[in-house]
């Protein structure tokens, strides 16, 4: 067992342009044990990259989200990022989840399909009215998530432009200075404290009001602050990833042309194509948001002591041959799909049945429609952010 290495390498590997997952980790995955690794900001930090370490870590109570805020949390900007609930652990993390979660269950989740296929369909009329070439991530990918989660929270999707502004910001890893981020974060708390007042004093049938209803039934559960901050965790989370997913898919498939012909042909294969994916695209430039040690555990061979952080990489475990055969390769009939995609543990992505829901209806959409979809331009990729994807591709089809 080890309990210390000298060696501590700069991180993260990933380049941000592009979805190639950096050799290095597999390099990683194939040394004993774990290697330490330092963000531009913070103290170093064990990184874990093989599925089984990674699944341990995520899952077990011993790794704690909220001991971060009492230490120098490995980062890539130089100030802290508001934690909300990502930042807790049991109990006011569950106390936080319970009041969302029914929100997003597979059944009801599942009731909306008709609606969001009717969306895309009409996103695609409006892109072939237009005439190629045309914007694939503002045209489609990011107004369909936007309009799904903007009805289901009660956010006005006319919005869509402003509220992008701000996600932006909460996701950069940029030279954003403390100020102009803690600045875009109070604009977003404020627009969406506007809303929650606006929901109070005239109820919908969505979420908002479904909050705020449990807010007002138990003064204890719910503070303002974490409503606010629910709400706005909600409408990053329930957007942003999906917008950035869909592109990186279509992207991936049309370079692997023989693996979207097959979609082509059978588009009722979209579910397992997204579980696929989902497994094969690392979509973080790194690994964030480390969990702590809140005692000693050994994780791939390594004595992680108490209060020392542990970061996660899912693009490295979904990549590990120990879990899944050829893992370099995209194939959509595999057996073994339990990905973590989605996270693991508690913190498993609350939406993840709306964003699986979504990918699967754009590109079964896609596929129906525009048979002949390819790219029309090399992509505009984001660069520093916590997610990586095109800002802009162009297609054609």
């Amino acid at each position: 067992m080890t309990t210390a290495d000298e060696r501590v390498e700069t991180y993260p590997f990933n380049k941000p342009e592009g979805l190639e997952l950096s050799p290095r980790y597999r390099e990683a995955r194939e040394a004993p044990g774990m290697i330490k690794v330092r963000l531009p900001f913070g103290e170093p930090a064990w990184l874990a990259t093989r599925y089984e370490d990674v699944r341990l870590v995520l899952g077990d109570r011993r790794f704690s989200r909220a001991a971060a805020a009492a230490h120098d949390e490995p980062r890539s900007q130089p100030y802290r990022r508001p934690g909300g609930i990502l930042a807790m652990d049991p109990p006011d993390h569950t106390r936080l989840r319970v009041l969302v979660a029914s929100a997003f269950t597979v059944r009801r989740v599942e009731k909306l399909r008709p609606w969001v296929r009717e969306i895309a369909g009409r996103l695609v009329d409006d892109m072939v009215a237009a005439g190629g070439p045309v914007d694939l991530v503002d045209s489609f990918a990011l107004p369909l998530p936007v309009q799904v989660i903007c009805e289901l929270l009660g956010v006005p999707a006319e919005d869509r432009d402003r509220f992008r502004v701000w996600s932006d910001a909460l996701l950069s890893t940029s030279s954003l200075t403390e100020q102009e981020f803690g600045q875009n974060h109070a604009e977003l708390r404020a627009y969406m404290g506007e809303l929650v007042e606006q929901r109070r004093a005239e109820p919908r049938d969505d979420l908002m009001s479904a909050l705020i209803a449990a807010r007002a039934d138990n003064v204890d559960r719910l503070t303002e602050l974490e409503l606010v901050d629910l709400c706005v965790g909600v409408l990053v989370a329930g957007h942003e990833t999906t917008a950035t997913q869909i592109p990186n898919f279509v992207h991936v498939l049309l370079s692997h042309p023989e693996r979207f012909a097959e979609l082509v042909a059978e588009p009722a294969r979209a579910p397992e194509v997204v579980e696929e994916l989902l497994r094969f695209v690392p979509l973080g430039a790194g690994a964030a948001f480390s969990r702590y040690a809140t005692e000693d555990v050994e994780v791939g061979g390594v004595l992680v002591r108490a209060g020392e952080p542990v970061l996660v990489s899912v693009g490295s475990a979904n990549h590990d041959g120990d879990r899944f055969p050829d893992p370099d390769e995209l194939k959509f009939d595999r057996t073994e799909t339990s990905h973590l995609g989605f996270g693991h543990g508690v913190h498993h992505c609350l939406g993840a049945p709306l964003a699986r829901l979504e990918l699967q209806e754009a590109l079964l959409v896609l596929a129906v429609r525009l048979p002949g979809l390819r790219e029309a331009a090399e992509p505009e990729w984001k660069t520093q952010m916590l997610v990586r994807g095109p800002r802009r591709m162009m297609v054609d089809w």
